[in-house]
């Protein structure tokens, strides 16, 4: 910018600043946690003078550090996502892009904190690692009698996480010859406990060379299998509050389909 100033062309180098909404959130809730002061504790005027107080001590130290760079911006001009002017012109935007078919409004798995009630990115996500159990279930075939020594009755899946089951709306395979029996038809067939018909469907996202070669399928639950739910156009069923508790009877979601009857009692196989 100095450069082609100094070169005598009309340059204009407008400073501006985005902050990270959920990042800044995420950031101010913990400074208040710190003071053992929860977001819930506050008023939303409240909180949102704290969320101020946070960009003006972090925004300053930005600027400030790309004016000692030498950084050769019209400082009189900077401007903040927040600021009216701007928020309007971001509305605007936004608004004619869905009008003009350009952007859509969509149902997407998020990252979750249960504690901070709010949606975080996947930069504010650290994986941890930890040593469960493996879960078997025995799903029956539909128009077979289950029986736990016959084979072609059932399809067994595993998971680590057996509640989610009650969210599950397919079992998969990477192959239907592999995975399923010869006896399991496309038709879909009922899910243990809650009775809802569910589909069986072929996917890449199975390993045929891990156990059984069957997955079950949890829209809701798991990014991988969301994205299986979309490519076999599956419901996600949301089975957790806020809180990630598990809800159910006044879940409309969860009901829809369900018989709320005991459609096989299977035993459970844990490794």
């Amino acid at each position: 910018m100095r450069f082609e100033r100094m070169r005598g062309k009309n340059v204009l180098w407008q400073p501006g600043m985005d902050h990270a909404g959920i990042a800044t959130q995420m950031v101010v809730e913990r400074r208040l946690m710190e003071k053992q002061i929860h977001r819930r504790d506050l008023t939303r005027d409240e909180f949102i003078d704290k969320v101020w107080e946070w960009k003006a001590e972090s925004g300053g130290a930005i600027l400030n550090q790309l004016k000692r760079l030498g950084a050769s911006a019209d400082w009189s001009r900077e401007r903040f996502t927040m600021d009216e002017g701007l928020s309007k012109a971001v509305l605007e935007v936004f608004v004619t892009l869905y009008k003009e078919g350009l952007i859509y409004k969509d149902k997407r798995l998020v990252n979750w904190d249960p504690k901070l009630l709010t949606a975080i990115s996947d930069l504010e996500v650290e994986q941890q690692e930890v040593n469960g159990n493996l879960w078997h279930f025995r799903y029956p075939v539909e128009g077979m009698t289950f029986d736990p020594e016959n084979p072609r009755t059932f399809i067994t899946v595993a998971t680590t996480r057996p509640e989610t089951m009650l969210g599950d709306m397919a079992v998969g395979g990477a192959s239907r010859r592999r995975a399923f029996p010869a006896s399991c038809r496309q038709e879909p067939h009922p899910l243990p406990i809650v009775g809802r018909r569910i589909a069986v469907v072929a996917d890449e996202y199975s390993d045929p060379e891990k156990g059984s070669g069957a997955v079950k399928i949890t829209p809701a639950h798991d990014f991988n299998e969301f994205e299986v739910g979309r490519r076999h156009k599956l419901p996600a069923i949301n089975i957790l509050t806020v809180e990630a508790a598990v809800t159910l009877t006044d879940n409309d979601d969860f009901l829809a389909g369900t018989t709320w009857c005991v459609v096989a009692m299977l035993p459970l196989a844990r490794s």
